[in-house]
């Protein structure tokens, strides 16, 4: 009765100490993400001038687009493995500063070249935000609170849409001013504040529960408990990690589900402002606010969707309709021809393809335990850079070939059918993977 009394209180304690961890960290986590997310993706609203200004076409823009993801996901494991021995706040930090200059020397490209050359470093400088952040998460919450927490930060980057677009295109019509295009404005006055919030991260962003000083002792106690995953050390990759990681199906098929998600969802976020102003709209205020439809389906999906998982016991079943909404999305918006209604279905498509990320990321965390969910959740982020980089290619390329912003939509319909064929092949594989008892048991210390 004791045991069952202390287990009570500890377990009112963890309860406290996460929602006190969620109310002070996730809002600054957001706040950074929000940030590179609005600099990462405001180079659509500047994709009609870039093309008058300094004679970047559809093809070289959606390869620039597309090739920021190249030094991400190169760099994605040294970065993360510098975050745990530096530590997630200086890492941080350090990744915002280095970001925010970058973004803010987008205003001096010339030609495709420099703006190739500035969109690989940018890549590189934000290299390890995503997995720093993810990585923040294990050090702070158990495994059962970690999908809510990553649903919470993928608001940010649909805000981003959401703000990010209209106040962009506002900025775009600066142009003239002080002899400078709007476009310039546009990335000095959103790359600048990048700088600041990085700053202020360094001084507000504790490294693990001990070193909150909002926490008691006991409560960063528990949260440390119970957030297992680095509690045993070994920090470290090796090849035998990732061969062991990769020797499940279900985390390679998760990755290709998830490769294909990027590619149709980057694709359509970086070609929106595009396909708007093919709409007969001309102001870049009016694109930006339309193409916020985008982020707005997002924000909607990653706050409902989650949820409804939850709910749910068959994840492959889910995975599934949600792939065939993104699917009916995409078919319903080429089917129509009317302005107000594919504005429309440029949301519902965007609710279905963002609002499965945070499931991506929960299917596969309740598969893989320590050392391998290192592994295997940095495979499957690595391929979906890759797919963030073939998506706006691939959009830009059907562009060129077409002469119209919206023939990516075709790109989506091909992945999107690509992505649910792949779906009975993760369940065949989690049901054997189940059936040959390759989970186990779980870690020691975690409470489900």
């Amino acid at each position: 009765m004791t045991t069952e009394s202390g287990n009570d209180d500890a377990s009112a304690l963890h309860r406290l100490a996460t929602r006190k961890a969620m109310a002070k960290l996730i809002p600054l986590m957001c706040a950074i993400y929000f940030m590179s997310f609005l600099d990462r993706t405001n180079v659509a609203l500047a994709k009609t001038q870039l093309a008058l200004d300094v004679g970047i076409d559809a093809a070289a823009y959606g390869l620039g687009a597309g090739i920021f993801f190249i030094g991400y996901a190169l760099l994605e494991v040294p970065s993360n493995l510098a975050a745990h021995r530096f530590g997630p706040r200086l890492w941080i930090a350090r990744i915002a500063v280095t970001w925010g200059v970058l973004s803010t020397l987008m205003m001096f490209v010339q030609g495709v070249w420099s703006f190739y050359v500035l969109r690989v470093l940018l890549g590189i400088a934000e290299a390890g935000l995503f997995p720093a952040l993810m990585y923040m998460v294990t050090l702070w919450f158990a495994p059962k609170d970690r999908p809510v927490a990553v649903g919470w930060i993928y608001t940010a980057p649909a805000l981003a849409l959401v703000i990010g677009s209209p106040v962009g295109g506002a900025l775009m019509q600066m142009n003239g001013l002080g002899g400078l295009h709007g476009w310039q404005w546009m990335f000095m006055l959103e790359g600048l504040p990048s700088v600041i919030v990085g700053v202020l991260l360094y001084f507000m962003l504790p490294d693990r529960p001990r070193d909150a000083r909002w926490l008691s002792p006991a409560q960063a106690a528990v949260l440390e408990e119970r957030a297992v995953i680095d509690a045993h050390g070994h920090p470290e990759l090796t090849s035998a990690d990732w061969i062991a990681a990769l020797k499940r199906h279900s985390t390679v098929l998760i990755g290709l589900i998830y490769f294909l998600n990027q590619v149709a969802f980057v694709g359509l976020y970086f070609f929106a402002p595009a396909m708007i102003h093919q709409m007969n709209v001309t102001s870049p205020f009016v694109i930006g606010l339309l193409a916020g439809s985008v982020g707005i389906g997002f924000l909607l999906g990653v706050l409902i969707l989650p949820r409804i998982h939850r709910r749910l016991d068959n994840d492959c079943v889910y995975l599934g309709w949600l792939t065939v909404g993104m699917l009916a999305g995409a078919c319903a918006y080429i089917a129509t021809h009317g302005p107000m209604a594919r504005i429309v279905w440029l949301a519902v498509t965007s609710f279905f393809g963002g609002g499965v990320l945070p499931s991506y990321w929960a299917i596969a965390m309740k598969r893989l335990q320590g050392i391998q969910a290192a592994a295997g959740l940095a495979f499957i982020n690595t391929l979906g850079l890759l797919g963030g980089f073939a998506g706006p290619y691939l959009f830009g390329m059907t562009e060129t070939l077409s002469g119209r912003s919206d023939s990516g939509f075709t790109v989506i319909l091909a992945a999107s059918v690509l992505g649910l064929a792949l779906v009975p092949l993760l369940a065949k594989a989690i049901r054997r993977e189940e059936g040959a008892g390759s989970i186990g048991m779980p870690a020691p210390g975690i409470h489900h």
